[in-house]
């Protein structure tokens, strides 16, 4: 088991300041979860707690961005896509100005603090908004190489981060680069696209898949928004299927992207494994991913259901 996303995300931050002096970081005193803080104690004047006023803080990073900063604003997913839509919207996206939303503890992984907490519909929100770029990684290596290229990047970003630990995927010279996906295991019966901690379980549920003589592509989808729709067309040409797999509603997410591109291109049959018409609940994090049926068993279960569809 490899480090959270969000641990690698307090590290990067850390290694931009030291090259890039433009770079601040926001938090909305939850510095200590979102692993911001370790990027203020090491530039103290580059840091900005605005307390428990999300909006504001991206207010805030919308004006330290127009004055040629490159501002990191980061909180909870459901604080920073939710309680923040309408300045994301206005103050960031409408004059693309160049802010950098990164957000932990999203999705059922949040774990006993419940529904309220439990970021669901934010990858729908995000990729609905012109000008913003939405990227989802799959382990700490990614995230890394995300948060670097979007400080390179002009324009806003969204970064969709976990609370708990994941699983290295990624190889060491990989390089993240917007509308790019990754395909971490080759196939020809069926593709899984997947996105964050569910890549993994997708790759466990090809090697289980090939143990019965299933050969299953998974795809790493980190890129939501702009997506790679040549490598969704050529999976749906090749291997006449393809399921998708995120720890997120169905509705709108990333299963709505790439169903976006199929239903435009090249339709195939096609399933979905994420969250339905529903909230989320307080319990264990791996308790509740099996309730909702974000897991491996469940992938494998739906590969062959949808196989028989071909």
């Amino acid at each position: 088991m490899g480090k959270a996303t969000r641990d690698a995300y307090g590290e990067a931050l850390k290694e931009l300041g030291a090259v890039n002096p433009d770079i601040v970081v926001l938090d909305a005193d939850l510095s200590a979860s979102t692993k911001t803080q370790v990027f203020a104690k090491e530039y103290p004047n580059r840091f900005f707690d605005t307390g428990i006023a999300e909006a504001n803080m991206m207010g805030v990073a919308a004006g330290l961005a127009a004055a040629g900063k490159i501002p990191f604003a980061s909180t909870f997913a459901v604080f920073g896509a939710g309680r923040a839509y309408e300045q994301i919207r206005n103050s960031i996206c409408y004059p693309k100005l160049n802010v950098k939303v990164a957000v932990t503890h999203a999705g059922l992984t949040v774990g006993e603090d419940g529904a309220t907490h439990q970021m669901l519909e934010d990858i729908t929100l995000m990729r609905a908004l012109p000008n913003m770029t939405v990227i989802v990684p799959a382990d700490a290596k990614e995230t890394k190489e995300a948060v670097k290229w979007a400080a390179s990047y002009y324009g806003p970003v969204y970064i969709r981060m976990g609370r708990a630990k994941c699983d290295d995927i990624m190889p060491e010279d990989y390089i993240f680069k917007p509308g790019k996906s990754f395909e971490v295991c080759p196939g020809t019966n069926l593709t899984i696209i997947a996105c964050g901690i569910m890549t993994a379980m997708a790759q466990k549920a090809h090697d289980l898949l090939k143990a019965d003589g299933i050969s299953a592509r998974v795809i790493n989808m980190s890129s939501i928004k702009p997506i790679d729709k040549d490598a969704i067309n050529k999976a749906a040409k090749e291997t006449g299927a393809i399921l998708t797999c995120e720890e997120h509603t169905v509705k709108g997410g990333l299963g709505g992207a790439v169903a976006e591109v199929l239903c435009l291109n090249n339709p195939v049959p096609m399933a979905m494994i994420g969250t339905e018409d529903t909230f989320g609940q307080s319990g264990k994090a791996d308790e509740l991913l099996e309730v909702y049926g974000l897991t491996t068993e469940n992938i494998v279960k739906k590969a062959k259901t949808l196989l028989a569809r071909k």
